[in-house]
């Protein structure tokens, strides 16, 4: 069986079960995370339907989470953020030239112009993210923005200061 037929089962038992969210949703927390398929973030933020937004991409990073953060804030409300970067990121491993080679050996493509945002320092990412959130003339200034690394062994969220 596929991966997609397994999850297509797993929808049939989740649709049985299936409680109607709120119709008008009021989230309040935003979150920019990894799309690091060892993070949960609906358990480890303690969420349920309608109390947040989750966006996610390769490393968490806020620049390629700028354009779903403002519409989360200006349009649909969200009145917090949280910047989550985590332990053993696979952005930690490679730079940009290093990833722009294995898209050209797998693909054939060239990749010059993408930055794939690589990180060495997991807390000076953060630090780095919530800078760049500061600097943003896009997202809300007037509500809090907190940074955290989560650690993919323990489930714990630290903050970073």
């Amino acid at each position: 069986m596929s991966a997609i037929d397994r999850a297509l089962a797993a929808n049939r038992y989740f649709a049985e079960t299936f409680e109607l969210p709120p119709r008008m949703p009021n989230p309040e927390l935003a979150a920019v995370l990894c799309m690091d398929a060892r993070i949960d973030p609906i358990r480890t933020l303690g969420l349920h339907p309608g109390e947040g937004h989750i966006i996610r991409n390769a490393g968490g990073r806020l620049s390629d989470a700028i354009r779903s953060l403002a519409i989360s804030q200006t349009i649909l409300g969200t009145r917090e953020v949280a910047i989550v970067h985590h332990t053993e990121c696979g952005m930690m491993r490679y730079s940009d030239d290093e990833m722009r080679m294995m898209f050209r050996k797998a693909t054939g493509a060239i990749a010059d112009g993408i930055a794939f945002l690589p990180f060495h320092d997991l807390e000076q990412s953060v630090r780095d993210d919530l800078e760049l959130y500061r600097q943003s003339t896009l997202l809300r200034q007037d509500i809090p923005v907190r940074g955290f690394i989560y650690d993919v062994e323990t489930g714990r969220l630290t903050e970073v200061e």
